[in-house]
């Protein structure tokens, strides 16, 4: 499993939980420090407990992470696959932290439903 589809199917994982404004970004022209970056919302800290869960379950028969961290608050867990870093936030913690413009010269694509169909984001 590529690392694309490593990031498509913990988006699709994320889309389980009703996730929202989930998308994935890639790095690879813009850092070595990973291929994507799989980013979602939830409203709630028991919302990205069950995000993270059903990520980590989709993935563990194809990948396991090196790192994870955020269980304590769950405001923001982040999931590290090495060439793939997961980051489910509560909304306010992903606005605050802005990662999407921070990192905005990657190109971004937007999952839109659980089909898997995917748009391509405007910066």
């Amino acid at each position: 499993m590529n690392s694309y589809e490593i990031a498509k199917k913990a988006a699709l994982g994320a889309l389980n939980k009703k996730a929202t404004d989930v998308l994935i970004m890639d790095l690879k022209k813009v850092s070595t420090m990973t291929d994507y970056f799989v980013i979602c919302s939830g409203d709630v800290d028991v919302q990205v407990k069950a995000i993270a869960d059903e990520i980590r379950r989709e993935l563990k028969k194809d990948v396991r992470p090196w790192h994870v961290e955020g269980y304590q608050n769950l405001t923001w867990v982040l999931m590290d696959y090495v060439d793939v870093v997961v980051h489910v936030f509560q909304k306010e913690i992903r606005d605050y932290y802005n990662l999407e413009k921070l990192w905005g010269d990657a190109p971004v694509e937007r999952i839109t439903d659980e089909a898997g169909e995917s748009i391509p984001a405007t910066k």
